[in-house]
């Protein structure tokens, strides 16, 4: 007979769906992952196989940990958006073109007989974040995180902050520079547009530094013109911390993601000063601290989005 090695209520499984890959992993209830895998997107194959393969992963590690479903509490989904909880659905043509508008939900529901939740992925890794990781003890919280893109979650009181229709702020598309290069969100100059591992790319391409790698080692080397680069990405950063730090105002700040992971002080300086010279809001009510979850709190996360949904 199969027996749960924890108590009913402490495992939950958290679906974590990106454009490129998806992870998937059981977190009890400190945010512990028991057991975990991951495989290529592969989104071209259709949302069909791609529920398929999510299901038998979830089996595969219940059946690590000696467990089986019936001690499953449910499942939560961070998927990269646009995405709308409220109706669990996926709506992100960008990264997952044959998902489009598609209900994740309701098969997970189905087949495991228990509660399924959708979030956007960027809100997951915040909950995260928040519950377990750099956001511990804070009230509200505010994450970015630079990768290929640049995305954002914005907790309150532990809860993810919803916008009209219960969507998702989207922070990393912010206007900044008019004349800036033009971004899918439909202008130019947005902050993923200038300072995202993409753009640093790009930017890279053009003056012959290759990528983004390229960029920061240049940079290192003293070259001036990865210096406007990179300068360009920290303003960015800078007037996104600013803006924040005046319409939010949270007591923290975490960065994450790729490049932060790589370049954490360079970002983390230019959102300190912002938020220093946030001279109408009180001196030392928001604090900037480096994401500690990595990779996995989009798991991590997930997982939680499921619990406080109850």
């Amino acid at each position: 007979m199969i027996v749960n090695p924890l108590n009913s209520s402490t495992i939950a499984a958290g679906v974590d769906i990106g454009g490129t890959k998806i992870a998937v992993g059981l977190v009890d209830a400190h945010g512990e992952i028991l057991a975990q895998r991951s495989f290529p997107t592969e989104a071209s194959l259709g949302f069909e196989r791609g529920v398929e393969r999510i299901v038998r992963a979830i089996d595969e590690c219940l059946a690590e940990v000696g467990s089986s479903c019936e001690f499953l509490e449910g499942v939560g989904v961070g998927c990269a958006g646009p995405v709308h909880p409220k109706h669990g659905t996926i709506d992100n043509p960008y990264t997952l073109p044959t998902w489009d508008g598609v209900d994740i939900v309701s098969p997970l529901r189905a087949t495991f007989d228990r509660p399924a939740v959708l979030e956007n992925d960027a809100d997951a890794a915040a909950v995260g974040e928040a519950y377990f990781g750099a956001g511990r003890g804070a009230r509200s919280v505010v994450m970015l995180t630079f990768g290929t893109g640049v995305g954002s979650g914005v907790l309150i009181d532990g809860r993810i902050y919803r916008g009209a229709t219960d969507t998702h702020p989207e922070l990393g598309h912010l206007p900044f520079d008019p004349a800036g290069p033009e971004c899918y969100c439909g202008v130019r100059g947005c902050l993923e547009s200038l300072a995202s591992g993409t753009a640093i790319s790009a930017a890279g391409k053009t003056a012959g530094f290759g990528d983004a790698r390229g960029v920061f080692a240049a940079l290192k080397a003293g070259d001036k013109q990865a210096r406007a680069i990179v300068d360009r990405a920290i303003s960015a950063v800078n007037t996104a911390a600013w803006t924040i730090q005046h319409s939010l105002l949270p007591e923290r700040i975490i960065l994450g993601g790729g490049i932060i992971d790589e370049h954490y002080n360079l970002f983390a300086d230019a959102v300190r000063k912002a938020v220093e010279n946030a001279t109408l809001n009180p001196r030392g009510c928001t604090d900037v601290q480096q994401a500690r979850l990595g990779n996995l709190a989009g798991i991590v996360g997930a997982a939680q989005c499921l619990r406080i949904a109850q």
